[in-house]
């Protein structure tokens, strides 16, 4: 079994999102046999905004961080930190990952799509197998958002040798259909509210991502959790301490050990 393989079965892969290691701990527990981290969340955590390169040296620690747990590991990388196809393979030839994931776009702008799949290519040829997850951003910052475009891009990341299509922003169904049939790899999209795994299966949708979700409610959790104390009313649900604590002494043993 390969990360690869696990976008062949039945139901959609769902790819939860991880920031840190407690968070990509608690996901393990959940039975998840593959993690993804979401830029959007590492950025934050670093008071930095998404999409602005600052996640470079952050993610390369995540990872390591990350390697010695028993899942399989995809990273996202933003646009690779570079500009450079050659610099942007390098760094993810420093990347201890299954796959990584790369968007078409640089400070909220789509960037030539040649220019992308010169990426895709530089970093298949020099790590051969890490899952390359190109992401299509013409729906998510609605710039060129038509079938025609994001198709277009798509073949041109395909014949770079990409390994999956990531087109977030995406939810429309018949869209979704459209997608699917034209792309001759799997296609990955983001959680849609209303569609189900099964749902998004019988659309063609090979991969699911949480994205930033699971960040943005345990951020809003701790704040609940604050006001609950505040205004004396109802504790959300959390963890207890000792079996968050627990996790991370495994977490250490496994990686010290030996």
């Amino acid at each position: 079994m390969t990360f690869a393989d696990l976008h062949r079965g039945e139901l959609p892969l769902l790819l939860p999102n991880a920031w840190d290691v407690p968070s990509a701990l608690a996901l393990l527990a959940c039975g998840f046999t593959a993690i993804g981290t979401t830029s959007f969340g590492v950025a934050a955590s670093i008071g930095r905004p998404d999409g602005g390169r600052s996640t470079r040296e952050a993610n390369l620690g995540l990872a390591a961080a990350l390697r010695p747990l028993d899942c399989y590991t995809s990273v996202d990388i933003e646009d690779g930190y570079a500009d450079d196809p050659g610099q942007v393979a390098d760094y993810v030839d420093r990347l201890p990952v299954d796959g990584i994931n790369i968007e078409d776009s640089t400070a909220e702008k789509l960037i030539a799509p040649q220019q992308h799949a010169a990426k895709v290519q530089a970093i298949k040829q020099r790590s051969t197998d890490v899952f390359v997850n190109a992401r299509i951003d013409t729906y998510w910052l609605g710039q060129d958002a038509t079938l025609t475009a994001t198709l277009d891009r798509a073949a041109r990341y395909v014949e770079a040798g990409a390994d999956g299509i990531f087109v977030p922003g995406a939810t429309e169904p018949d869209v979704l259909r459209e997608l699917t049939a034209a792309i001759p790899l799997p296609v990955n999209v983001l959680a849609i509210p209303g569609l189900s795994l099964t749902d998004l299966a019988a659309l063609g949708v090979r991969r699911v991502s949480t994205g930033s979700l699971p960040y943005r409610a345990a951020i809003h959790a701790a704040a609940q959790a604050a006001i609950a104390f505040r205004d004396a009313t109802e504790i959300p649900v959390a963890d207890p301490y000792s079996e968050m604590q627990e996790r991370l002494m495994r977490y250490v043993s496994q990686k010290f050990s030996g």
